[in-house]
């Protein structure tokens, strides 16, 4: 593989994964009072600012995003790893051009932000709410994102039952049998809470839709939001702690991406 292009891919793997990782850590705390915020990807980045050195932080990790980016407009566009043309393998490459779409974004919002002008985009997206005009495009339009988020959601769960948690990975590199069986429990866990908040998302983008067809006000929700519906459920605080640990745990394995996993170009 073009060594490049690797450590464009490496670099955004290692910056999603501290993205998913803070975002576990700062719901762990939150769901048993500890301190923290439920946080979407956009929150972590404000929570990030005001922390030391905080400026250079959150440029660096938008420059990363950025890489993880570029990385899934490559694999989209260009096919390298050779998904193919089928339903299936134009299924995953324009899944990965919109998760390129949103990690630019991401970044983009990330350096801006280090620049202090961020009054150049809106600050609403990502885990915030974001208030909708009545109008059956907005409406159609939220109900398609929300189909697709759900088909993202139903996804990570069909990567556990297809054993995908290891299929990139260059095992020869990891020589300790409990150390491969910790990677694939970790993926496991990552994907499954990942999965869940993914469809949470979902069903609030398929509500919001419904509902503005239907000619009444809504509001989109996001992450922050999700981990608020789960908290309010039965053992809301386990609940989300739970998901929180499974959050921390797909962080881990994006960092473990970056270590070992293998490249086909």
């Amino acid at each position: 593989m073009n060594q490049k292009l690797r450590k464009i891919a490496v670099l955004g793997y290692i910056a999603k994964g501290t993205v998913y990782g803070i975002t576990g850590v700062l719901a762990l705390f939150s769901a048993f009072n500890m301190g923290g915020q439920k946080a979407g990807k956009l929150e972590v980045i404000d929570y990030l600012e005001n922390q030391p050195f905080g400026t250079v932080i959150i440029f660096i990790l938008g420059l990363g995003l950025l890489c993880f980016a570029l990385w899934r407009f490559i694999v989209s566009i260009y096919d390298p790893e050779d998904y193919g043309t089928d339903i299936k393998g134009l299924g995953k490459r324009v899944g990965f051009f919109v998760s390129g779409l949103v990690y630019a974004s991401i970044g983009v919002f990330a350096i801006l932000d280090a620049l202090n002008i961020t009054s150049l985009i809106a600050k609403g997206g990502g885990g915030g709410n974001t208030s909708l005009q009545n109008g059956t495009l907005s409406a159609l339009i939220f109900i398609v994102v929300g189909a697709g988020l759900a088909l993202k959601g139903v996804f990570q769960f069909l990567k556990i039952q297809n054993g995908d948690v290891l299929k990139k990975l260059n095992l020869q590199n990891i020589n300790s049998v409990i150390k491969r069986k910790t990677v694939r429990r970790i993926g496991y866990a990552g994907l499954i809470s990942r999965g869940i908040v993914t469809l949470i998302i979902a069903y609030f983008f398929l509500t919001a839709g419904f509902n503005l067809k239907g000619n009444s006000s809504n509001t989109v929700k996001g992450t922050a939001q999700a981990f608020s519906f789960i908290q309010e459920q039965v053992y809301g605080h386990w609940l989300l702690g739970t998901i929180a640990i499974g959050l921390i745990c797909y962080g881990l394995y994006m960092f473990t991406m970056a270590a070992y996993r293998q490249f086909d170009v």
